[in-house]
């Protein structure tokens, strides 16, 4: 009988859901997504969500040895150099697909600073890896499309795929992002997350809560075949490509892209401070068309 355990924490400001999974025996652990909170309004971060993280992980004595990225997000900061302030030991695992996303963004931030060789991260993840936590292990499963650096991770019956999969009721991720791509989210989704048994559980990166619904962020491999209101197993793929091209184009930026981005693509450590004490990020402001 598995002895491991799930323990979600929900972001409300960016609907952004963190995953805890532990075995209770032997206290190892992963951490999934972390968040840093921010106001974008006064540019000031905060480190409720990462406390919060903390007092469980103390009150139930674990050990994460693993910080898993689903991919560098665009909606809210990474909480993983803070965690790992606290946590030296652990390490932070992000598809190698970053190095592409890297190159791409230091262009867009003109910053001839930035490393593009994902020396950030201590573990660059390949598909199919097997990462060892423990008594426990991850597979790691890459699902580009979202971003060409996204990746999903199974763990026993649960699968965590970050911003890939939604709940059936609302979808799938968007495909609008430099380098993002509908036909290869199709495949990832289709081809890969859809060939795993039926019964899989799988947990979501986000829950927007369409209808103003409760929460919710599990579902099953088999009811999202059935049910997703974007793909379905019999969605075929001009179809989903003609549907996800079309809604894109009607999506603003999220409100985080600029800050969040800059700040993921370097393992979530902030600009050195300058000589006033003070980090500064870096926005590109473009006339509109």
């Amino acid at each position: 009988m598995s002895t491991l355990k799930l323990k979600h924490f929900y972001d409300e400001p960016t609907f952004t859901l963190t995953y805890l999974v532990y075995d209770e025996k032997s206290s190892d652990a992963v951490i999934i997504d972390p968040v840093l909170d921010y106001d974008p309004a006064s540019s000031v971060t905060s480190t409720e969500s990462i406390d919060k993280l903390m007092d469980f992980i103390g009150i139930h004595n674990l050990k994460p040895t693993l910080i898993l990225e689903t991919h560098a997000h665009a909606d809210h900061l990474t909480g993983a150099s803070e965690l790992k302030k606290r946590i030296p030991e652990i390490k932070i695992g992000i598809s190698n697909a970053i190095t592409s996303v890297q190159k791409v963004f230091k262009k867009i931030y003109n910053n001839n600073e930035l490393k593009t060789d994902g020396s950030q991260f201590e573990l660059l993840l390949e598909d199919d890896q097997v990462l060892s936590a423990g008594s426990f292990d991850v597979r790691v499963i890459k699902t580009p499309g979202h971003t060409p650096a996204c990746v999903s991770f199974l763990i026993e019956d649960m699968l965590f795929t970050g911003d890939a999969l939604f709940m059936p009721d609302y979808g799938t991720g968007r495909c609008d992002f430099p380098e993002g791509c509908a036909k290869d989210l199709y495949h990832s989704i289709h081809e890969k997350l859809y060939k795993l048994p039926d019964s899989v559980r799988f947990f979501t990166g986000h829950d927007y809560q369409p209808g103003g619904r409760e929460l919710r962020f599990e579902s099953t491999i088999g009811e999202s075949k059935l049910e997703n209101i974007q793909l379905k197993e019999s969605t075929s793929e001009k179809e989903y490509v003609e549907f996800r091209t079309t809604r894109d184009k009607t999506l603003n930026a999220p409100k985080l892209l600029l800050p969040s981005i800059q700040i993921n693509i370097n393992g979530g450590v902030m600009p050195a401070r300058e000589e006033n004490g003070v980090s500064y990020l870096k926005i590109p402001v473009r006339a509109k068309e």
